[in-house]
């Protein structure tokens, strides 16, 4: 299998992904035996919640050094002291201090969700093919809602895939009104390109759930949540039906790889340059919370 770049937005570098799991996923994606155990075991979802509560357990501290010391996570940025953390889980879905992820000020910038790599489709029909040449994404499976597949089916489109290693909580990319989220069961596969190139619409299979941010400027916009293997929950911070201010937390992800996506309305943002330059080119763009993915069009 060929190895996972990203452009990195910090280093103006094409960098190659040191995935956690490789091994385990090269052999579930790529191997008769191990598509067999991902139908059979992987994908369901006792086995993410076994391996949830394996991470919940406090004999998972012990791989909290380990981790550190292999992925270089810096640490200064945490909001509590590393020894603070009782589970792997709970160092997964840490809180950083709000100097370490400054939101763009610019009032007409949406900015980025969460920490991971960025595709970016100014139409999302462009991901017709993206991964496979004939693959098209399914917006209404994803959506569940003919009239709202009609809707969005020309609008911008953000992947955010967030790795093991990432800042683990999601946050609103503008500022408006989000309703309550609506859950959608469906399997847990890797959300990881290894998987992808084999079936982008496990985007549209997986657990998902999914709010409207209503935006006085933009209108709705549509942001979800995206399950994967061991990620078989989603915790929630924010007040539904509430007003939320860009950058403002909506929740986390328990242990494991996870996406989020979001929605925008046709001809309503302009997504950044860089962000458009390597998606173009089947390439993610690493950036952080925070940091500007596009400008609003009115």
């Amino acid at each position: 299998m060929e190895p996972i770049t990203f452009y990195n937005r910090y280093t103006h570098q094409i960098e190659q992904e040191d995935v956690y799991g490789l091994a385990w996923l090269k052999w579930t994606y790529g191997n008769p035996l191990g598509r067999l155990s991902l139908h059979a075991l992987v994908k369901r979802a006792f086995f993410s919640r076994w391996y949830g509560r394996r991470m919940d357990s406090a004999a998972s501290r012990e791989k909290i050094a380990p981790f550190l010391q292999k992925y270089g996570t810096d640490t200064s940025e945490l909001a509590d002291p590393v020894e603070s953390y009782r589970t792997f889980n709970e160092f997964f879905y840490r809180k950083l201090k709000p100097s370490a992820r400054p939101i763009s000020a610019d009032p007409n910038s949406i900015c980025f969700p969460a920490d991971g790599r960025h595709l970016g489709f100014q139409n999302i029909s462009q991901a017709s093919g993206f991964f496979i040449k004939g693959q098209r994404f399914d917006l209404l499976k994803l959506l569940g809602d003919p009239k709202l597949a009609k809707q969005y089916e020309n609008g911008t489109a953000i992947l955010s895939r967030l790795c093991p290693v990432d800042y683990h909580r999601f946050h609103f990319p503008l500022t408006g009104r989000a309703t309550q989220t609506t859950l959608v069961d469906g399997p847990l596969y890797s959300v990881n390109p290894i998987a992808l190139r084999q079936n982008l619409n496990i985007l549209a299979e997986n657990k998902r759930a999914w709010c409207r941010i209503e935006s006085p400027r933009l209108g709705s916009v549509l942001m979800f949540e995206i399950g994967a293997t061991c990620v078989g929950s989603f915790e929630y911070t924010y007040q539904p039906d509430a007003w939320v201010e860009k950058g403002q937390e909506k929740g986390y992800f328990k242990f494991g790889g996870s996406s989020t996506l979001t929605l925008f309305p046709p001809d309503s943002v302009q997504l950044d340059s860089d962000l458009l330059q390597h998606s173009g080119q089947q390439r993610e763009l690493y950036a952080r919370m925070g940091d500007q993915m596009g400008k609003c069009l009115s």
